[in-house]
């Protein structure tokens, strides 16, 4: 995922070809700012065949993950077909939006030699849009603790896209009573990611659940799908006994729904009865 002018643009890197593939709905949206853009993007792919756009018609598809957590086929373009593509959209982002690929370009191949640049341009996409420096350093550790339960899946033989989305819901309605889906519900979310939009605590819970779900598997060393989802049901009801604890302290729900919107503007939450 990166980010133009605060709109999140999917994005693919291919390390045989070593080349960048994006989302082409995701680039219409951010340049056009259209209600629809799927519709936009399918007007205009649309034309271009019929004019026969090479580039349109040299576009790939690559299972990108939606706003239902899920993996779709999604048209994607290259650097070189995607600029073709944009010379057709009329839209004074257009320049803007072609040095911004002209730098992930630029910082993919510099954090190929480094990884902690990818942390730090992170960290630095969330302090442009606007959260507070507690909440970021949470938020990176939440992407660590996250990637040691995927590799940990992966090697328990887990099918990462249809599997690695029925594990997670099963942690997040273990801990917190919600489903992936029914949680971006209740904070008001559509395609954000979930995770963006936790508090700390919400946070600070969810990672409990995903390293003790590590842990349980690293010990007990499942085989597929069927297996790990024990562990991650296990793992996910020993961070709710553990939100119990501090909900039984404060005295409301850990569960908020407060958002992205909320959290930058500093807006306290509301509290809720414990869920």
């Amino acid at each position: 995922m990166q980010i133009f002018d605060q709109k999140r643009i999917r994005t693919a890197w291919d390390n045989e070809t070593e080349k960048w593939y994006f989302s082409v709905v995701d680039v219409v949206e951010a340049l056009t700012d259209s209600t629809n853009p799927r519709n936009y993007w399918k007007v205009l792919k649309h034309r271009l065949i019929k004019e026969g756009n090479e580039s349109v018609t040299n576009c790939n598809q690559l299972k990108l993950i939606a706003s239902d957590g899920k993996r779709y086929n999604t048209d994607v373009a290259d650097t070189e077909q995607l600029l073709r593509i944009i010379q057709s959209i009329p839209s004074p982002k257009a320049e803007p939006f072609k040095q911004w690929m002209a730098q992930v370009a630029s910082q993919r191949i510099d954090q190929l030699q480094d990884p902690e640049l990818s942390i730090n341009q992170a960290i630095a996409d969330y302090q442009r849009l606007g959260y507070s420096e507690s909440w970021i350093n949470q938020r990176i550790k939440s992407i660590e603790v996250r990637k040691h339960l995927t590799d940990e899946w992966k090697r328990a033989g887990v099918e990462e896209g249809q599997q690695f989305a029925t594990l997670t819901d099963i942690i997040y309605r273990q801990w917190s009573g919600f489903s992936a889906k029914e949680y971006k519900q209740f904070k008001g979310l559509k395609k954000e990611n979930l995770r963006d939009n936790m508090t700390d605590l919400e946070i600070a819970v969810n990672m409990l659940a995903e390293a003790t779900t590590t842990e349980l598997s690293k010990q007990e060393n499942p085989n597929g799908f069927t297996e790990s989802a024990g562990i991650a049901k296990r793992g996910g009801k020993a961070a709710r006994s553990a939100r119990k604890v501090i909900e039984k302290e404060l005295g409301h729900s850990i569960v908020s729904s407060q958002n992205a919107k909320s959290l930058t503007k500093g807006e306290s939450a509301i509290p809720l009865p414990e869920k």
